[in-house]
């Protein structure tokens, strides 16, 4: 079974359904640690998040000084462009103060700080994995889930694998205008979250779709986003048309625009794709037998996104 493409992933007819299922996964994440949601709630802080964690985990026993330091991590923020030193550096910190973090023992050059990530930590980005492998399961009918579950090398390989890919993919890295504004705003992401759940699981060929009552002091209380924040993001999006609701003053129904979903879909698409080259990635590194290519699970692929 090779991986999926995103061409075939944004076109399957279960594309939406699976969409609605990781946003639900990664708002019980919220909700179970919403302090470290907000760590990685902004698209600038998921870059990071991911570039330190990746670091963290290519720590090699042979090598003390190997793995996470702050001069390894403020070099790849900087390359990225992601953010500035003092605030690559102020992260660590946060990082750090709320034992997400911390420092390993007994590093032989007391020079080097070497960091590493603690169980909450792991524990969160390894539930944030396995909801995707159980969601790209969905689409081809693999084990990708149980695997993982059975052998935890595959996601220590299968990490570092697709945040290097999707850290330096300009379709990740810089999100379409049409969602860029919420997913550079902190908490921004939630929000996505919380707009995509909503949505039917399958999508009718119309221009709006309509996802139900929403109202933003409401979500502003949920995701602790101050009520100026979301305001303005919101906004941004009704003036150029990308969401509204069929009445007055922001009441009844929020419809989203056919342009806004699609956007996100296919920005979204390219994670899964990674997620799935690393996947495979790693069970050829550790001389996993996949299951053979299930022919019947594979839609026909269609002219542009699933109706």
């Amino acid at each position: 079974m090779r991986p999926l493409t995103r061409t075939e992933i944004a076109a399957h007819p279960l594309f939406p359904t699976i969409e609605k299922q990781i946003a639900e996964h990664l708002i019980g994440i919220h909700q179970r640690t919403p302090r470290l949601s907000r760590l990685k709630a902004s698209h600038r802080k998921w870059l990071m998040t991911h570039s330190l964690f990746a670091l963290s985990l290519q720590r090699r026993n042979d090598d003390p000084l190997s793995g996470l330091t702050a001069t390894r991590f403020v070099e790849i923020v900087m390359k990225l462009g992601a953010a500035s030193r003092n605030t690559a550096t102020a992260f660590l910190a946060e990082l750090v103060a709320y034992k997400f973090l911390r420092d390993v023992p007994d590093v032989p050059d007391r020079r080097v700080r070497v960091l590493e990530t603690t169980e909450t930590a792991y524990e969160a980005m390894m539930a944030w994995f396995m909801g995707h492998m159980a969601c790209l399961d969905r689409l081809d009918g693999g084990t990708r889930e149980q695997a993982a579950a059975a052998d935890p090398r595959i996601f220590r390989i299968a990490q570092p694998f697709a945040a290097a890919h999707l850290v330096e993919d300009p379709t990740w890295r810089d999100p379409p205008d049409s969602i860029g504004h919420f997913l550079w705003s902190d908490l921004g992401g939630m929000v996505l979250h919380d707009l995509i759940a909503r949505i039917p699981g399958s999508l009718a060929d119309q221009d709006r779709i309509d996802v139900g009552p929403l109202s933003l002091p409401e979500l502003s209380e949920v995701y602790m986003i101050s009520a100026t924040n979301l305001k303005r993001m919101f906004k941004k999006a009704e003036v150029e048309g990308l969401l509204g609701w069929q009445l007055p003053r922001r009441r009844g129904s929020l419809w989203l625009s056919r342009l806004f979903v699609d956007d996100y879909f296919r920005w979204q698409s390219a994670k899964f794709a990674a997620l799935d080259q690393a996947y495979h990635h790693a069970a050829g590194e550790l001389g996993i037998a996949l299951p053979v290519e299930l022919t019947p699970a594979r839609p026909a692929l269609q002219a542009g996104l699933p109706a």
